[in-house]
């Protein structure tokens, strides 16, 4: 598949390492990446001012143009720019947002109301539970969650939301065409298939250190609020969530034991101004969103009364163990509405998986 022209020379800006005011200024006076490119040095000395003009710099480097040309012609690779409807609207509202993602896997998702799940990399079982289980009740409200493809917090959020509605993005700090860590590969082939991988840094970028606290500010970024769930003091989370705090969006913290060093990083945000939160609907409510109804467009009716889809479900529920497709009869509701609304009752502690896949009330 060959590459077109306008992602070429988005592509050959980029490498060029330019950045993005003075590329503003350029596409300004010049109307296209296209127009940017063909223009001599006089022609842009005269149209702009002369360190813009001098910040051009050199023609990309061949090679590693090659490179990404190539990447770009893999089916469900793409480039979105800033001049792209699929550009994500809420990163154009910070302070340096890139003038181009690279993509892999699902463009739709950029534009879709994102909420950031992140935490340690070295979490307990529980912290991973949690936030697997706050992923998939917020996904199927029709969030996408966005989170780092890291171990640990960020695996497990985007494990949760892979198979609801909302989806799940990874924001990445390497080129697309690796995988860190690799020990995520399998999730980042799911990732690419269901979800989306989106990165700033052309293919080819190693796992350089000081590129992590970058893309931190494309997870908050993204989305309309950041929770936190698991970390310590020195977690990279708390970048993200400082990141979010600057551009104006939620932060989010879930509250753990004064006794673990993975709950200290949430407590300080907590003590800082962020919203604790015990529930997914605490985070909705926040943002003013409606749980699974939104997602689902379904809800269960009466005489032409609608009713809450959680209540119908645990009123399916009774007081007897019952699985998801008996629970989808019983109530009229899909599958994918049941599930999710079961997770946000266990999240709120008044349901329990047990084992076979079924469930019981509890209390």
């Amino acid at each position: 598949m060959n590459v077109d022209a306008r992602a070429e020379a988005w592509a050959s800006l980029q490498l060029s390492g330019i950045a993005p005011r003075p590329l503003a200024e350029l596409l300004r006076a010049f109307g296209s990446p296209e127009a940017v490119l063909s223009a001599n040095p006089a022609q842009r000395r005269a149209a702009v001012t002369q360190p813009t003009a001098k910040a051009m710099g050199a023609a990309p480097d061949r090679e590693r143009l090659a490179r990404t040309l190539a990447w770009l012609a893999l089916p469900d690779a793409s480039l979105v720019a800033w001049d792209d409807p699929e550009y994500p609207g809420a990163l154009l509202e910070i302070g340096d947002p890139p003038p181009v993602l690279y993509c892999l896997g699902r463009r739709d998702l950029l534009t879709r109301p994102a909420l950031a799940i992140v935490g340690s990399r070295n979490a307990t079982p529980q912290g991973c539970a949690d936030a697997a289980a706050f992923a998939a009740a917020l996904s199927a409200t029709g969030l996408a969650i966005a989170s780092g493809l890291a171990r640990g917090i960020d695996a497990a959020a985007h494990r949760g939301a892979l198979d609801h509605a909302g989806s799940s993005i990874a924001v990445v700090g390497t080129g697309l065409d690796r995988v860190y860590p690799a020990r995520n590969r399998d999730l980042a082939h799911a990732l690419a298939a269901r979800g989306a991988l989106i990165s700033e840094f052309a293919p080819g970028t190693p796992p350089l250190p000081a590129n992590f606290p970058r893309r931190n500010r494309l997870i908050s970024g993204l989305a309309r609020g950041v929770l936190v769930v698991e970390a310590t003091l020195s977690s990279g989370a708390l970048i993200t969530a400082r990141f979010a705090g600057e551009q104006g969006r939620e932060v989010f913290a879930l509250p753990g034991s004064i006794h673990s060093p993975f709950s200290k990083g949430c407590h300080k945000l907590i003590r800082e101004g962020a919203k604790l939160v015990e529930t997914a609907q605490d985070i909705l409510d926040e943002l003013r969103l409606p749980l699974v109804a939104a997602a689902t467009g379904v809800a269960v009716r009466d005489d032409g009364k609608e009713h809450n889809v959680a209540a119908a479900v645990l009123a399916a529920l009774g007081h007897s163990p019952a699985d998801v497709d008996t629970l989808a009869s019983r109530c009229g509701l899909p599958a994918a509405a049941v599930t999710a609304t079961l997770t946000a009752l266990e999240l709120d502690g008044r349901v329990a998986a047990i084992p076979g896949g079924m469930w019981q009330r509890i209390g």
